[in-house]
């Protein structure tokens, strides 16, 4: 152990002496350490978000959007002839009755491995209560809305069968509707108003946490800031669009285009299998443009897929760091190889004095790997330090999510020390293998 310690002080002076060059000789450590702890940031974060995303949207799901039927540029002349109809001599363009709650039912009958469907309904409306005014979304929906999109009851329960049966005015009211008209007293059974509505609160969501990008990036909206009433409710109580025909269409009590026909704004349909889903959302298509007399008036995502295809994009990315990174540390471990040959060459006496006092081979091998283990951790702390401030500056400005963990930092730590180990062995070796008489003779 003393002999270990001896040549430990001994390497330790070594790289005291030239510190300009140890610190030069360790920068290809330093970049490719920075490189590796920037893309492992990267990749964690990246996975984060998109864990982030799918609990948001659920997994094995998919959304039709109810949309405007596409005008003019859709179709084309033969398409629109196909299509079309002759009446009285007239030209007719078929109409859509728009998405509607028989347009579910239809794709649950057609389509095998369905395991939840949600409908919604959104009621821009002004809720009111003890007077305190505030601007709402209320949404129309079912039970199985809060299982698709993960959200749990903090305070109450949730719907009951007899409330979506009977149309019953009740409401489960998000966190920040709480925290705004319930600061100091229990939300639940009492009154709101939801437009021309009163409604009885039965239930109240925990509060769903989530980054603001994340909500831009899946078009959802932060449901804290929601009314949801059954759908039955909202459909009896304020206004089902598929009393609308097609002559209503166009035109409004004020004069004004009458642009959302569609019953219902939005359905998630989840599937056993995530293998279904592309096999499933065509069927679903097939379903909507028959029923929709051909007019394409809605839209189908299958986010998941979308989030599995931003994943493979990130994992090239970070392959392409990754190699980055092994490429700087392969220099890096070249150069500290390089630099420790032509240190045996200029210490040529001073291995032979230490040999013809009584060192053995094992001192000066122990002695050269530990200078060259020195050099590179120097390289692996300054390299962990630009690569976390590099991390954070990219999370910063760049707006990309990055996340740093010990474990990165640690094998940061430990490839530095090995690199320094690897490419320090053949210096230490050629310098023990020298002949101290040699040695004592040469200049």
């Amino acid at each position: 152990m003393n002999r270990i310690l001896f040549n430990f002080f001994l390497a330790l002076d070594g790289v005291a002496a030239n510190k300009l060059r140890a610190f030069l000789t360790a920068l290809g450590i330093v970049f490719g350490v920075a490189a590796v702890i920037t893309m492992m940031a990267i990749g964690s974060g990246a996975k984060e978000s998109i864990l982030e995303q799918m609990k948001l949207i659920g997994t094995n799901n998919i959304i039709i959007n109810a949309g405007a039927e596409d005008e003019g540029d859709e179709q084309s002349s033969e398409e629109t002839a196909a299509t079309s109809t002759v009446s009285a001599g007239k030209t007719t363009v078929p109409w859509s009755p728009g998405l509607q709650t028989s347009d579910i039912d239809a794709i649950v009958y057609a389509v095998p491995g369905v395991t939840k469907v949600s409908s919604e309904i959104v009621i821009q409306t002004q809720s009111i209560f003890n007077g305190k005014l505030r601007k709402v979304k209320c949404v129309g929906t079912t039970n199985d809305f809060f299982d698709l999109n993960n959200l749990k009851i903090g305070q109450g329960s949730f719907f009951h069968p007899i409330h979506e049966k009977n149309g019953e005015a009740v409401c489960i009211i998000g966190k920040n509707i709480q925290a705004y008209f319930f600061p100091k007293e229990d939300p639940i059974g009492q009154l709101i108003k939801c437009g021309s509505v009163w409604m009885r609160v039965i239930g109240v969501l925990d509060r769903r946490i989530a980054s603001s990008n994340s909500l831009e990036t899946l078009g959802i909206r932060d449901y804290n800031d929601d009314i949801f009433i059954p759908l039955h409710t909202a459909l009896i109580r304020y206004d089902n669009k598929a009393t609308i025909k097609k002559k209503h269409i166009g035109r409004s009590r004020n004069n004004e285009p009458l642009r959302n026909y569609h019953q219902i704004d939005k359905a998630v349909i989840q599937l056993e299998d995530s293998k279904q889903l592309l096999a499933a959302s065509e069927v679903i298509s097939r379903i909507l443009k028959r029923r929709h007399n051909d007019l394409v008036d809605y839209e189908i995502e299958v986010p998941e897929l979308l989030l599995q295809q931003q994943q493979k994009t990130q994992e090239t990315f970070n392959m392409v760091l990754a190699v980055i990174a092994g490429i700087s540390l392969l220099v890096g471990g070249i150069g500290i190889m390089n630099i420790m040959l032509a240190s045996v060459l200029e210490r040529v006496k001073e291995i032979g004095v230490r040999r013809s006092m009584g060192a053995f081979r094992s001192d000066i091998v122990l002695q050269f790997l530990f200078e060259a283990v020195f050099i590179s951790l120097i390289g692996g702390v300054t390299g962990i330090i630009l690569g976390v401030l590099g991390a954070r500056i990219i999370a910063s400005y760049a707006e990309i999510p990055t996340v740093i963990s010990s474990l990165s930092i640690l094998i940061s730590f430990g490839v530095a020390a090995t690199i320094g180990l690897i490419f320090g062995i053949v210096p230490a070796r050629r310098a023990a293998q020298m002949d101290p008489i040699k040695a004592l003779r040469s200049d």
